[in-house]
């Protein structure tokens, strides 16, 4: 089951230590501007949060983990200053995770485009369903996934950046994924992914706040500038997705 609701939904609920974080939506769990502005909320108030000491981050139902950011409104962009807002979406929550003072474990069902990925990469530690195939799509239609560039970079490397993002058409399988870092472990059912998730986010919450604070800080060591630098990016995006190429290719999807 995934919501009806057309600005989606967030769900959160605290057990044991750990914060269930679950986002939805009906187009394949995607990312209108308004679900993302509540998800950067919530993380920073879970960070803040003493009752959680863990953070499970998962979208709704069975199929897609994320299809991105929202394609509405992306067609519907007019100006500079629209389009920098619409991709500083992803950029904000991106930050959000990086700092946050706890721990962000990822837990991917199915397949995941665009931004969405730049949420996985964000995590400090994913597990994954064999049917979580990942696709950086962006540059096919005359942007790039610049916002999200950095993330994707620092966990998987740039060599893994270039072939996603050139190879814009493929989606790349789960272990591909795995073998790449993005993915700590993969299962071959949902119901194995979600045992194992149970044990690893249960372990994690036992064991010393202030060791588990400081894990994070050497995790995320030298990304103090990505606040400037994803607000550039979305400029960037921003730019291009007013090009007459862009306008042209996302023609064909305008209702």
């Amino acid at each position: 089951m995934t919501t009806e609701r057309e600005n989606g939904s967030l769900y959160i609920t605290i057990e044991n230590g750990i914060a269930h974080l679950e986002f939805g939506h009906p187009a394949s769990n995607s990312f209108p501007s308004v679900l993302l502005e509540r998800l950067e909320k919530e993380i920073e108030d879970l960070s803040e949060n003493d009752e959680a000491k863990i953070i499970l981050l998962k979208s709704e139902g069975e199929k897609a983990f994320c299809a991105g950011a929202s394609f509405n409104e992306l067609v519907a962009i007019q100006n500079m200053q629209a389009g920098k807002r619409f991709f500083s979406g992803f950029a904000n929550v991106i930050n959000a995770m990086r700092k946050c003072k706890k721990l962000i474990i990822g837990r991917v069902q199915g397949k995941t485009v665009g931004g969405g990925l730049g949420l996985i990469a964000a995590c400090d530690y994913a597990m994954a369903t064999e049917a979580a195939a990942i696709k950086l799509s962006e540059l096919s239609i005359g942007i790039g996934p610049f916002v999200i560039a950095p993330a994707v970079e620092r966990k998987m490397g740039i060599a893994a950046l270039a072939e996603l993002s050139l190879a814009a058409h493929e989606w790349k399988n789960a272990y591909w994924a795995k073998e790449k870092g993005l993915y700590a472990r993969v299962f071959d059912t949902i119901r194995e992914l979600d045992k194992e998730i149970e044990i690893f986010t249960g372990k994690l919450a036992s064991y010393n706040p202030e060791a588990l604070y400081e894990m994070k800080q050497a995790l995320w060591k030298n990304t103090a500038h990505w606040n400037e630098l994803l607000a550039e990016r979305a400029a960037i995006s921003g730019e291009l997705v007013l090009s007459d190429f862009t306008k042209k290719a996302l023609d064909k999807y305008r209702k």
